[in-house]
This record gives C-alpha cells, structure tokens and sequence, in this order.
C-alpha cells in the first residue's frame, strides 16, 4: 500500500501550447479508492498514466511514498495497470494472462500458480483458469484484467475506465465487484471514468476535473451537497442540477414569478444577478399562486416505477427566453400529471445553492 502525490504536475503535449493537465495538486491516502471524474478531454487519463509512467511529466513531480517517481521507468513503479481494452493475450489461456508478468519478472512456478488460484478464488475464475479470453464474456474478462493486477501484489492500481465496454446491467454489478475487492485488499487505487454515477457509487473520495485544472476533490457526499462551482454543480448528480441565472431583488433571487429568498451573507457577496441551482428532489409540485412558486409545463414524465421525473419548460408570458429553460423535477409517481399541462412548482427552503454570475464561484450559504 502507498501514498501517491501529485505536486503541481503538468503535462504538455508536443505541437500544444494549452496543458492537458495544468499543475495537478493531489494527495491520495493510503489505502484510499480515489475516482478522477470529468467530461471527454479533461485530462484525467491523462493524469493517471503520468502516474503509471505512461505519459512524460512536464514539470511538477509525483511521488509515490516516499519516492520521487516523476522520471522512473514504469516497471519500477510497483504500479498495476487495469485498460479499458482488457489487453489480454488471445494465445494464452486465463492462467496465463494473469500469472505472465510474473513469469517475466522470474517468479517461482509455484508461486505463480499459487498466486494465480488465490486470485481466481477472489475473482469466482476457477473453472476458466484454463479457457482463452474469446470464450469469455466481457465480465469474465474484465475479471482476468483485474486478476493478472492482483497476482503482482502491487502498492497502487490503476483503472483507465474499466468498465466502459460492458452493457448497462453488468458495469453496475462489476463496479460493485471492484468496489468491494479493493476494500478487501486494502491497495491504494486511482480510477478513471467520464460516469459520475460510476464515480460517486464506487470512490472513498472524487476529484472533478475540467480542462486539465482539479475543480474539487471530496466525498461523493459533499461533492453532490456542496460543489465549489457551476460545473461541479452541473456535472455531478443525475439527473443534473437545475441551473438558471436569477435576478437579485429585495434580498430574493427574481425569475419570472419565482421567488427565491436568500441569506444575507449570500445577498451581501453577490452582484444584480446571481446563478441558482437547484436539484429535482429539491422541487415540490404546490398549489398555483403558492408563494415562491413558478409555473412550468409538463413535457414529458419518466415514470420509473419508485421514482418519476418531470421535464418541463418554464413558463412566463414576458419572456420567450424562459420558455427554453427546461426544469427537471422529482414528483410522485403515484400522481402524475398530463403531458402539456402547467404545474406549479417551489424550491424547498435551504436547499438552493448559489453561485457568482461571472465567476461560477459558490456564494457563502
């Protein structure tokens, strides 16, 4: 098990004047299961094969304990590597996969073969220990990845997005199976994945990324309670925040007849518009004229069995601008209104969040 730290590490790619990842400051605990989360090109693969020595570091440095690993070599970076891609060897059996690069290193047969069935054990792999990875399922082969990781005994795991070639059903039962593999065995891991449902059911912490800067790193908790940011704000949660900028009158946020009050700390640091976001489950359906309340027509409900949500478009008769805006709502599914009709929703008191209308930047509660 390991400490990894990241100090202001930077990587530039030939031809490119922007970094692909721009001063990294990051400290994983030992032991800990640290998620990078964020859209296509922000640099999170990035920083993880860094890590791994796969990409050169341009300034800054990476420790692993107490060693300086910024310019070893990948081999001695006691670092396993789980791809996206699986990178198993299609001649080999699943015995082989998993114990190759210990044969490599000059590993005792037998202490391949028993280090082999411990994982395959860990891994329910024993009856495919001698099948070739074509008469595998993706699942079964993803578990071959992970086992020919685990049979190194390395002091950290790296994941590049794991799970992305499987269906919806098994990514779900599989991140569950990896979750609960590295609390057992205790490695330090560092997971990347563009899914914030994935990183927010599987991560200790989640570190945000977003064109190459760290926006936040956190608990999966306080990342959803209380992002730093619009983006945070905005990527994290499903379905996504609501996010409108509001007008400040009378210590209250103003758009079209919905009210908002807000604090006065937030009043106090915020300029004549403020940015609102507010999540599905933080709207309540009220009765029409209730204070605070807005008008929004129903253009469609996902009825989802324990849940419905309500995607609508705010309705006001001065502005076209509003009607674009579409609002997301948890509701009831046991009353579920008509597509096309108005409903009046309320955001729940104490459950906004409220950002600075230029910089994106969260405003003091």
């Amino acid at each position: 098990m390991a400490t990894i730290r990241f100090d202001k590490a930077t990587r530039v790619y030939p031809g490119s004047t922007k970094p692909a990842v721009d001063a990294l400051d990051l400290e994983i605990r030992d032991g800990e299961f640290l998620v990078l989360v964020g859209p296509s090109g922000c640099g999170k693969s990035t920083s993880l094969r860094m890590l791994a020595g796969l990409e050169d570091v341009t300034s800054g440095s990476i420790h692993i304990d107490d060693r300086d690993v910024t310019y070893m070599k990948p081999k001695d970076r006691d670092i396993a590597m789980v791809f996206q891609n699986y990178a198993l060897y299609p001649h080999m059996s699943v015995a082989e996969n998993m114990g190759f690069a210990l044969k490599i290193a000059g590993v005792d047969k037998s202490e391949i073969d028993a280090r082999v069935h411990d994982a395959a054990k860990i891994l329910d792999l024993e009856e495919y220990l001698e099948r070739r990875p074509k008469a595998l399922s993706g699942g079964q082969r993803q578990r071959v990845a992970m086992g020919r990781a685990i049979v190194r005994q390395p002091q950290v795991f790296c994941m590049d997005e794991p799970l992305s070639n499987l269906d919806a059903k098994l990514r779900v039962s599989t991140r569950t199976q990896i979750a609960s593999l590295q609390r057992r065995l205790g490695i330090t891991t560092v997971y990347v994945t563009h899914d914030q449902v994935e990183a927010m059911t599987m991560g200790d912490r989640v570190a945000v990324l977003k064109d190459g800067l760290l926006q936040q790193v956190d608990t999966p908790l306080n990342l959803y309670s209380h992002p730093v940011n619009v983006f945070v704000a905005g990527f994290i949660g499903s379905p996504a925040m609501n996010i409108g900028t509001f007008r400040v009158q009378d210590g209250m946020a103003t758009l079209g007849k919905a009210r908002v009050p807000l604090t006065r700390a937030t009043t106090g640091a915020a300029g004549e518009e403020v940015v609102l976001g507010f999540r599905p489950e933080a709207l309540r359906v009220v009765p029409e004229g209730t204070d605070g309340a807005f008008p929004v027509e129903v253009l469609l409900v996902e009825e989802l069995g324990a849940d419905a949500f309500l995607y609508g478009a705010l309705v006001d008769e001065t502005s076209e601008r509003m009607r674009s805006k579409e609002i997301v709502a948890r509701i009831d599914p046991a009353d579920v209104p008509a597509k096309g009709s108005n409903v009046w929703l309320q955001i729940q008191e104490g459950r906004q969040h409220v950002f600075d209308a230029e910089s994106g930047e969260r405003l003091p509660d």
